[in-house]
């Protein structure tokens, strides 16, 4: 039996002074005991590094400096992180529950999955629950999975950092999809875990940005699946859609 994985997880912060104490103190108070607790700051001026200096005996590494955007600060994460595991955890976004990493890595057997993967819950401002997210993760998981988008959440996914590349900075909202297409394309056991892994603030970078976001991730589907698959199955989800609306009476 092997013993219990260092698990890093990995926050990404800037200006969020409302919302970061919330997430570090749902990784602190995880009963597992094996955690790197990484945060990584852009420079922020609203007192956002006050709250980290409260929790920095607790933390495996931090840093507070200007950066070149956010994959460019997960990049800084992923150098600085030490776990078998790597986790991204973004200010607003927490851990679902406090036994979590005890119940998904306590006391592993013999191999250790590549990737770990779970559901997401989606969260308002005041943290109240507002649902599953809308994509809900497939049973069985495979790099071929992702080409109708990104089925699991980022914060769901946990990734052996050994198989973890830096993120591509030549993508500004969809890096992080790139990412898991990369690392699931060389994972051999990926193991679906069968629970909510991470409580997901509503909104994010993505969402917000979704033109940009839709245009990025086309590319990454090209440069994985090819052409025709790619422009075949943005067709089946364009039928898809109309289907729902015509039998919602939506037009």
């Amino acid at each position: 039996m092997k013993n219990n994985p260092k698990i890093s997880v990995i926050t990404i912060v800037y200006n969020d002074v409302v919302h970061l104490e919330s997430t570090i103190r749902s990784v602190l108070e995880q009963t597992y005991r094996y955690i790197d607790y990484v945060i990584i700051d852009g420079n922020s001026s609203d007192g956002t590094v006050d709250i980290i200096r409260k929790y920095s005996n607790k933390l495996g590494y931090w840093s507070s400096e200007p950066d070149k955007g956010i994959y460019d600060a997960m990049n800084k994460g992923l150098n600085a992180a030490t776990g078998d595991y790597v986790l991204f955890l973004n200010s607003g976004d927490k851990l679902y529950h406090a036994n979590l990493l005890s119940e998904l890595f306590e006391n592993p057997g013999d191999q250790l999955p590549d990737v770990v993967y779970g559901e997401t819950m989606i969260i308002a401002e005041d943290g109240s629950e507002i649902g599953l997210r809308r994509l809900k993760a497939p049973d069985a998981l495979t790099w071929k999975s992702l080409k109708d988008g990104m089925l699991v959440c980022h914060q769901s996914f946990f990734a052996k950092r050994e198989l973890a590349p830096m993120y591509n900075l030549n993508y500004k909202i969809a890096a992080d999809y790139e990412w898991m297409l990369a690392i699931l394309k060389k994972a051999v056991i990926i193991h679906n875990c069968h629970q909510i892994v991470a409580a997901f603030l509503d909104g994010g970078l993505s969402k917000n940005h979704i033109r940009q976001s839709l245009k990025e991730r086309f590319s990454i589907m090209v440069h994985y699946y090819g052409w025709m698959p790619t422009i075949f199955n943005h067709l089946l989800i364009g039928l898809r859609f109309f289907n729902f609306l015509l039998i919602n009476k939506r037009f």
